[in-house]
């Protein structure tokens, strides 16, 4: 439960024994303060009708209401007064647009003092259906979201990273209503506003057993709101982060060159629209992958398309900018600029109208730039070949005297090294409830401190990547490292696919990586080590209940690859050995290196290298590379057999038919080195005679064993005979 009373003066702990939360007499809840209860410091303030039949529940979901015990009627709810923490079931918006009924978060002072900070959280509607988050340090706009596209809001590129954002809006015409809610999925997450204003998302890791920050804004100057001042554009990745917008310059050159970009810029060239004049006409400039700017403001054209949009804007004069967004529409902007951010691999087009000249000095600066590079290369060409042959000679020489190794494969390991750092990270909030995350590249010495130089020890087993290693870091903590075998199956794709694949997804029935390290021919990754190791040490010994929990796990984690997940992923190598089970028997699905992603719209894809494991691969993967999400429920159906059933899918199945031929007459039997073969599958095995055993005469008397009295059995002394029926 979380909830703030939000109040000026909290109580101290001075006052708080003698603090009560009661139901008054009227049937509000009251907080009052004092030995007698005479001063009321919070009350739920409601018209109760009948004021002796009114109850408070703490819900499951951490919802405290206040309720009619008769009818049900839920009279007052602590969701709708949220404080600083928006917890999944509450709502975040406009109630009701009639009464102005609002629910925002508003940070408290401090981790120690509850009472209302300077930080507030708003959602806001600037022009329907244009739906904006904003946070406000008092007066000033701190922090801007950016356009919800149905999705994720545009300007918060780490929302791609998240798997599942859990935000949803709803808007009501009846009521007005528009508000965002939050489902967790099942997971322990929460949004929370700190003291010191950022908005974070938070997770609980079942690993670790801690809350971290999986999402966290404003996160750099550029998340500043108007960073760069009106029409500049912020990019944190450079060393100078502002910069003014194609067609604009500063607005002064000098504060601008003092690092003082509040100001912001100016067009260079006045429009010809501003003009009234007859020449050329205005253009557009594309700027690709940005946060749009504030302000904008809805336009429906004849044509919901980009082309129309454009057009639109071309046409009316007070048009500066425009962008077409699926999930909005059309979007212009009719003033400044403001609070456009750069971003490095997401982000939307936006289209800034210049005057025509602009467009043309453009298409020059680009034609400058190329000469220049042309003519110096057109210089030092013969330097440049003459270095080229002399390098060739070089390499022929020391291939031919044997001292070149054979060279690993060139791969880009930057987007997987990247893919971990952009993780988000904890971030000291003032609290202590919430840990940041360790480094995720992971030293060469310190592995190999932490598996006693790979001992023999330490080795927990060996799959189709390589060896693994169990380890422990100097704090402590206990990792499994999986190293790279040159033998391998595997190579450096699947490396790559592991650690991009399962950096991104984060579900507490996948195994957690903790990092990785590459160091020359060294590619390692390490992850969190689980004590019970794999699913198929445990196939014979698991009691029911354990087995069952462990196939809904299993069947979680496909749930989340298949359809909740940001990155929709096809296992393909989905068998016991790949689930792991931690020290509570839960199951984690492991080893991505053969995983494939799918888009959203994507359901079948074909591939001309069928790879995995025999006997959990399905049929049309395996004779037509055809493989789809239904490839991994196939293996999934495998390994609930072998989970049920507590037998491999594969393996020696003529045991029985082994133990028919012992009881074959003495000169049928096999000798025992046969049958040691015929357990190894070292012979063929031939098939038992029929019937297998039956006495041709018994010790004294003809036929089937039968005496004078026909149907019934006899023994003699010594020997006991059994009489085999037909059934």
């Amino acid at each position: 439960m979380s909830l703030s009373s939000a109040l000026e003066n909290p109580i101290t702990n001075s006052s708080s024994s003698s603090s009560t939360l009661m139901i008054a007499d009227d049937g509000n809840l009251k907080l009052t303060n004092g030995m007698h209860g005479s001063d009321v410091v919070w009350s739920t303030k409601v018209s109760i009708q009948s004021n002796n039949n009114s109850v408070a529940v703490l819900l499951d979901n951490g919802n405290l209401v206040l309720k009619d015990n008769s009818s049900g009627e839920i009279l007052w709810e602590s969701f709708s007064h949220p404080g600083d923490t928006f917890l999944p079931g509450m709502r975040i918006g406009i109630m009701n647009v009639r009464t102005g009924d609002e629910t925002f978060l508003v940070a408290s002072k401090s981790s120690e003092d509850p009472s209302p900070g300077s930080f507030v959280g708003r959602v806001v509607t600037q022009s329907a259906p244009i739906i904006e988050t904003f946070i406000w340090n008092g007066n000033d706009t701190h922090w801007r979201s950016g356009q919800w596209d149905g999705l994720r809001f545009v300007g918060i590129p780490q929302m791609d990273a998240v798997y599942f954002n859990g935000l949803s809006f709803v808007s009501n015409s009846q009521d007005g209503s528009q508000y965002f809610t939050f489902d967790s999925n099942s997971l322990i997450r929460f949004w929370y506003l700190s003291p010191q204003g950022p908005l974070q998302l938070i997770n609980w890791d079942e690993g670790t057993k801690e809350f971290v920050v999986e999402l966290q804004v404003p996160d750099n100057q550029c998340d500043l709101y108007k960073a760069c001042g009106p029409n500049g554009i912020c990019d944190k990745d450079e060393s100078r982060i502002c910069k003014c917008l194609e067609g604009f310059e500063p607005k002064s050159n000098q504060e601008w060159n003092k690092g003082n970009w509040s100001d912001g810029c100016v067009r260079r060239v006045e429009l010809v629209c501003d003009k009234n004049s007859s020449s050329s006409s205005d253009g557009f400039l594309k700027l690709s992958g940005v946060k749009l700017p504030d302000r904008s403001q809805y336009q429906k054209p004849q044509e919901n398309t980009g082309d129309a949009c454009g057009f639109w804007c071309l046409n009316n004069c007070s048009c500066m900018a425009y962008s077409y967004v699926t999930g909005i529409g059309c979007m212009i902007w009719t003033g400044h600029l403001i609070d456009v951010q750069s971003f490095s691999s997401t982000g939307e087009d936006l289209f800034i109208r210049v005057a025509h000249s602009e467009i043309g000095k453009k298409k020059n600066n680009i034609k400058s730039k190329v000469i220049l590079p042309v003519v110096a290369a057109s210089i030092s060409f013969f330097i440049l070949c003459t270095l080229l042959a002399y390098g060739f000679f070089r390499w022929r020489v020391a291939n031919q005297t044997g001292r070149s190794r054979e060279a690993l494969p060139e791969y880009d390991f930057a987007d997987a090294i990247n893919s971990l750092r952009e993780i988000p990270r904890g971030i000291a909030t003032g609290t202590n409830i919430i840990k940041q995350k360790d480094s995720l590249i992971f030293d060469f010495k310190d592995v190999i401190v932490a598996t006693n130089n790979f001992s023999l020890t330490n080795k927990l087993g060996e799959g189709g990547f390589g060896p693994v290693y169990k380890g422990k870091l100097q704090d402590g903590k206990e990792i499994a490292v999986k190293r790279l075998s040159s033998q391998s199956g595997q190579g450096m794709e699947e490396f790559k696919n592991e650690i991009v694949f399962i950096s991104k997804l984060q579900h507490r029935n996948l195994v957690r990586l903790l990092g990785c390290c590459v160091e020359g021919e060294e590619k390692l990754l390490v992850y969190e080590y689980m004590p019970n190791k794999s699913l198929d040490n445990f196939l014979f010994e698991l009691v029911w209940d354990k087995r069952f929990n462990i196939i809904q796990g299993i069947a979680k984690g496909l749930l989340y690859l298949h359809r909740d997940s940001f990155l929709r992923v096809i296992h393909r190598d989905l068998k016991a050995s790949n689930v792991l089970l931690d020290e509570n028997m839960n199951p984690k699905i492991s080893d991505f290196g053969l995983a494939r992603t799918f888009q959203k719209t994507q359901d079948l894809a074909n591939t001309h290298r069928v790879v995995g494991t025999l006997g959990y691969m399905s049929p049309e993967y395996v004779m037509g590379g055809r493989f789809s999400e239904k490839s991994d429920v196939f293996s999934f159906g495998v390994l609930v057999l072998e989970i049920v059933s507590g037998e491999k899918n594969s393996g020696f199945q003529n045991d029985k038919h082994i133990n028919l031929l012992c009881y074959e007459n003495p000169a049928d039997r096999p000798n025992m080195p046969a049958v040691i073969l015929q357990l190894n599958g070292g012979t063929e095995i031939p098939q038992p005679k029929q019937p297998a055993f039956v006495f041709q005469s018994d010790a004294s008397h003809g036929g089937h064993g039968s005496n004078s009295d026909g149907n019934k059995y006899c023994s003699v002394n010594e020997v006991t005979f059994s009489a085999t029926e037909g059934r």
